[in-house]
């Protein structure tokens, strides 16, 4: 594994190695409880990049972190998205990225987050409604005043991602990616070349695959562990962000960053993409 550090935008220092609050419940009960105790946990164990969303619970995630972990420690980093609004449709949730409505999620995010400025925003998604240059115009005014410190893109492709960096400084992408799930190398390359930030969600859809099942077992490892120490060494600018809501599993999911895969393991599990596309 290369460096355990990447530092964001060029500047924003945090290990590689980080977390997904969305699966924390957050309703009243036991299972809040629960959810406060996997986010100390974290942060006891060193994690220094947490990401979150307006869409998840409708901002109760971002209070949920907030009550758990602040005041902050030094160097911690909580991202998170906005651009996604509820709606009566079926799905419950829609695109919308109008200015005033990110300007809204944002100053609600500054609120239940604590904080006078979020250090990485990401749009959740390109709106298709919206202009392009409107959406992430609107991103920039708030850089510019102070609240936001840069700027990610989520679930881009290549094109919308070049069309992007014309209009802002790009410091991250959060697409789906993992050892099976290949569809954004081209976006990830762009990323690697630019010094992009890129962190995967979904990075462990395929653990469950019965090759990824063997080198673990022959690593003495589990199948989450080889997934994610895979994309730690395939590039060193993918910052994985596991998601749980138990402890046992956060804690599998960080030792990932001690695990060594060697030359013939690593051969291996780069081939499973292209026995996946046949």
């Amino acid at each position: 594994m290369t460096s355990a550090i990447f530092r964001i935008g060029g500047d924003l220092g945090v290990r590689r190695l980080g977390f997904g609050a969305m699966r924390l419940p957050s309703e009243p009960g036991p299972a809040r409880e629960v959810s406060l105790a996997v986010a100390r946990r974290a942060d006891e164990l060193g994690v220094t990049l947490i990401d979150t969303a307006h869409m998840y619970g409708w901002g109760a995630n971002e209070e949920l972190l907030a009550e758990a972990l602040y005041p902050y420690v030094d160097g911690l980093v909580i991202t998170t998205k906005v651009g996604i609004a509820r709606s009566a449709t079926a799905a419950g949730r829609k695109h919308d990225a109008r200015p005033d409505v990110l300007r809204g999620q944002v100053e609600h995010a500054l609120r239940r987050l604590r904080v006078e400025r979020i250090e990485l925003l990401q749009l959740h998604r390109i709106d298709p409604k919206v202009p392009l240059a409107e959406q992430l115009g609107a991103l920039r005014e708030l850089q510019t005043e102070g609240k936001v410190g840069r700027i990610g893109l989520s679930e881009v492709s290549f094109t919308e991602l070049d069309q992007a960096r014309k209009i802002v400084d790009v410091a991250s992408v959060q697409n789906r990616y993992s050892l099976l799930d290949r569809e954004h190398e081209p976006v990830l390359a762009t990323c690697e070349a630019a010094g992009i930030a890129f962190l995967p969600w979904r990075p462990v859809a395929s653990a469950a695959a019965a090759e990824i099942a063997t080198v673990a077992a022959e690593l003495d490892a589990t199948p989450a562990q080889v997934s994610l120490a895979w994309l730690l060494h395939h590039s060193p600018v993918i910052l994985p962000i596991p998601g749980t809501g138990r402890i046992d599993h956060l804690e599998e999911n960080l030792a990932a960053a001690h695990l060594h895969l060697d030359p013939a393991h690593l051969d291996r599990l780069d081939r499973l993409a292209e026995y996946e596309a046949s």
